[in-house]
């Protein structure tokens, strides 16, 4: 028997273990988010664009780690839901500029709950949370840009 045999258990693979992970944890947010009327993808749309909007698509895109071909369809929803807006950029209509709605400003209030709610639904805390998506950093290609921060999950 090869001493490296345990390297291809299935329950030793990192891999294995993030999909597993990234699966229940939209499972895990999808009751929290459904009384928002928010999927877990427009959820994260949505916390983009309450930290600064309008922005373009592309630029939404990028720091959603996303294509924006993935991306059109999510904000397209949103703005049928009354949320997000959708125009061109004046002076560049190449652009596809998104913004925020009163509706969808009002929205952010009730989605202050949710980190509550999740902390509460995985019985860790502020501290805990950070620190397992600052471990998850080197494998999200290095997004988080603060990693001071606590409270963003």
């Amino acid at each position: 028997m090869d001493p490296r045999d345990d390297l291809l258990k299935l329950e030793n693979q990192l891999c294995f273990a993030l999909v597993t992970a990234a699966r229940n944890v939209v499972a895990l947010y999808r009751p929290v988010l459904e009384p928002l009327g928010l999927t877990h993808p427009q959820y994260l749309v949505m916390l983009a664009l309450w930290e600064e909007a309008p922005r373009s698509l592309g630029a939404l895109a990028d720091d959603l780690a996303m294509e924006p071909a993935t991306l059109s369809p999510l904000v397209k929803r949103l703005e049928a839901q009354g949320r997000v807006t959708r125009s061109r950029r004046p002076g560049d209509e190449r652009v596809l500029e998104i913004g925020l709605t009163d509706e969808g400003r009002a929205l952010r209030r009730l989605a202050l709950d949710v980190p509550g709610q999740i902390m509460q639904r995985t019985g860790m805390d502020a501290v805990a949370l950070a620190a397992l998506r600052d471990g998850l950093v080197p494998f999200a290609g290095g997004r988080l840009r603060d990693e001071t921060r606590v409270a963003a999950f």
